[in-house]
């Protein structure tokens, strides 16, 4: 099968390198353009980039599928389809009507649950149990095309957004491969999604990751881990911002003593625990305060010497 590829972080790399190890012949990657990354922001390529330089594929980067001469550029390519993973565009009707079998999306959720940007961190915002990748055909919309292939696995009490995300990546090259395999014998039936059952998940945002203690203890750790590593969960403390970066509702069977409003924080065998709005201790486990290294919870319990009444503010 001739393929076009469109993709650009990581969660995209496992599907490109399967169909190259699967002898696709993929004609063109389109991916972003270099951007600056890390803590020097050095300009960088994509991951998607790296890894079509590394099988020497040919490789197209524009700003927009808008600019001129992308449509001109695109249209040389006869494909019989396209395969679209995390690209980070929406794809423009001429382009949807180029390949033969169409242009075929890889989306991190059970559609039609959580269409949009950020489809991993809700899941596990939300206490979802179970969450998957799912195979279609785009359309016009927001991941409303139909169905093709989905397969599901467990969101785990532990799991953060890096580590579904890496292992909803690997499961999702796989469902590519045996998706593109299927509609090039025809033995794939395309179904169309049941919109009464969606939900949306748009792009994680920096207000998304303050903590208001009024919630439950477990709901505040599922965003911890959610959110992880950006924008990252966040609260303050003496009126210096500090990052919540892993906790987890406290089991405990002694509880400290009241601590006033939910907030409020108290010391126990190393252990700093947050009074939440359900009741409940939030268990920290590792923080980081504003200008200071990642610490563990008895590390900062040593260097603030908590005094009485004093809160974590909302």
């Amino acid at each position: 099968m001739k393929l076009l590829f469109f993709g650009t972080p990581q969660f995209a790399v496992p599907t490109l390198e399967m169909l190259v190890a699967e002898k696709f012949a993929i004609e063109l990657v389109v991916t972003n353009p270099d951007e600056p990354r890390g803590r020097g922001y050095a300009i960088q390529p994509s991951p998607v980039k790296q890894v079509a330089e590394r099988f020497d594929l040919a490789l197209f980067q524009p700003a927009k599928l808008k600019d001129p001469g992308v449509r001109e550029r695109l249209s040389q390519f006869h494909p019989d389809a396209a395969v679209v993973v995390a690209y980070g565009h929406i794809l423009p009707t001429w382009l949807i009507e180029i390949p033969k079998l169409g242009c075929i999306n890889l989306h991190a959720s059970l559609l039609p649950k959580y269409r949009g940007a950020a489809p991993i961190p809700w899941a596990i915002i939300h206490g979802e149990k179970k969450t998957g990748v799912t195979t279609m055909k785009i359309d016009a919309g927001m991941d409303t095309g139909d169905i093709l292939l989905v397969r599901e696995t467990e969101i785990h009490d532990g799991d953060t957004r890096p580590s579904l995300e890496e292992r909803l990546s690997v499961m999702g090259a796989e469902l590519m491969t045996e998706t593109l395999r299927g509609l090039e014998r025809g033995v794939i039936v395309p179904r169309a999604q049941d919109s009464s059952q969606s939900s949306v998940a748009p792009m994680l945002k920096k207000a998304d990751g303050k903590i208001n203690w009024n919630w439950p203890a477990e709901e505040i750790a599922r965003r911890v881990r959610g959110v992880n590593p950006w924008p990252g969960a966040f609260s303050a403390f003496r009126g210096r911002a500090v990052q919540i970066r892993a906790a987890r509702a406290a089991e405990i069977s002694a509880f400290p003593p009241a601590t006033g409003s939910p907030g409020g924080l108290a010391a126990m065998e190393g252990k700093l625990l947050v009074f939440c709005g359900d009741g409940r201790f939030l268990d920290i486990v590792e923080l980081q305060p504003e200008g200071k290294k990642r610490m563990t919870a008895r590390e900062f319990i040593n260097g603030a010497r908590l005094k009485p009444g004093e809160r974590f503010e909302s």
